[in-house]
């Protein structure tokens, strides 16, 4: 805490770790020009949470250095709401990285997220976390389950947001697809969910980070109605729909692990170096003249195990790092071993497709049918030989 009671604004990178002395919850309330909602928002919600965990939580005011001094009415208010604290960013801006910076001061384990406008009902906190206290990692409230939905919106404004959910199905299936009210900006989640997640979020849509990049089995989903603002002026503009294409372009490359993928790929190369040599040293005429399909799986599995031992120690480094031991590197052997078997007998029905239908030479015929198979392999291995398991805190 500075000298003038608010909260010194972090300037790490977005990435959340645990608290040296924690409570059980904290709640981020970010603002711009929310001077006239501000009170009426922390009454409320420290009534409700005084029933349900009082003395165990804290409200946590992140203001972008409002016009209307929002950060200053929150300072007044602290006085008479001890657990109400006062960030003040002067220099970054933005409601996501807001809410990251609030969860990294916070001494919450459960971290939680509210706008300050009141149009997310503060009563709908208590069934979240409910939610929470049945075992859910995120407890999202969502205006399309049963009891949600929303006041006086336009026509347009409902086919901007649902377009926008449709957007983000295409584009994040895995991610979007997982709760029914992707745009929700009122949540709570675990904090060790969070744990060593490089957050990079833009925009407004926090959730859908948090749901790409975080931890996360249980999703509990609570029903709201959203409200029409009764005071102050909306923030929704065409630049915020802009950013949210921007983050689920962004996330969708990041989630794709781009560059692992490209030294996968380098990896890849040295195995097809592998792979054509002993195919023609098997195959070829003037050579041993075995047939075409039986050089190939000779060949394959040879690159197979030059590119795990090279994946090993170069493109998953960081994850073999943390399961040693000559144990768990022949189970990843055997695990890649079947991934690419299983890649292998797609690569062989492609040879023999293009060779035999296309009238293609064996040689491009093969190349073609390894570069479609690298994908499938990646992915694959990614989640099964080295997949990064957590140990449950």
């Amino acid at each position: 805490m500075t000298s003038n009671g608010l909260i010194p604004t972090p300037i790490n990178n977005l990435t959340i770790l645990p608290h040296s002395d924690p409570i059980l919850f904290s709640l981020i309330i970010p603002t711009y020009n929310e001077s006239k909602n501000i009170p009426s928002l922390v009454t409320q919600l420290t009534e409700l949470l005084d029933q349900v965990i009082p003395q165990e939580y804290e409200l946590i005011i992140v203001d972008d250095d409002s016009l209307d001094r929002t950060w200053k009415v929150g300072l007044e208010l602290s006085e008479k709401y001890p657990s109400l604290k006062v960030m003040r960013r002067e220099k970054e801006k933005g409601l996501s990285t807001a809410v990251i910076r609030g969860w990294q001061v916070a001494r919450g384990e459960i971290l939680g997220v509210i706008d300050a406008d009141l149009q997310h009902p503060p009563q709908t906190l208590l069934n979240l976390w409910e939610e929470i206290q049945k075992g859910a990692d995120l407890a999202v409230a969502s205006r399309n389950v049963e009891g949600g939905g929303v006041s006086d919106w336009s026509i347009l404004r409902r086919f901007l947001s649902r377009g926008a959910q449709t957007l983000g199905l295409f584009i994040l299936p895995e991610v979007i697809g997982r709760i029914s009210d992707p745009m929700s900006g009122y949540f709570l989640v675990r904090r060790r969910c969070l744990f060593g997640c490089n957050l990079s979020p833009l925009g407004y849509k926090i959730l859908v980070e948090v749901l790409g990049r975080g931890k996360i089995a249980w999703i509990g989903e609570v029903g709201y109605v959203f409200q029409e603002r009764q005071e102050g002026e909306s923030k929704v503009t065409k630049k915020q729909y802009i950013d949210y294409i921007r983050h689920l372009i962004r996330l969708r490359l990041s989630l794709w692990q781009i560059n692992r993928f490209i030294r996968f790929g380098v990896v890849g190369l040295s195995g097809v170096f592998i792979d054509m040599i002993f195919l023609y040293l098997l195959s070829d005429s003037t050579t041993l003249a075995l047939p075409l399909t039986r050089s190939k799986i000779i060949a394959a599995e040879l690159a197979i195990i030059n590119n795990f031992l090279w994946n090993d120690a170069w493109t998953f480094k960081d994850i073999s790092q943390k399961q040693p031991g000559k144990r768990k590197k022949i189970k990843r052997l055997i695990k890649f071993n079947i991934v690419c078997l299983g890649g292998l007998i797609i690569n062989v029905l492609l040879l023999n497709f293009f060779f035999n239908v296309f009238d293609l030479n064996p040689y491009l015929a093969n190349l073609l049918a390894i570069a479609l198979v690298t994908i499938w392999n990646f992915w694959l291995n990614l989640k099964l030989s080295w997949r990064s398991t957590e140990t449950k805190i």
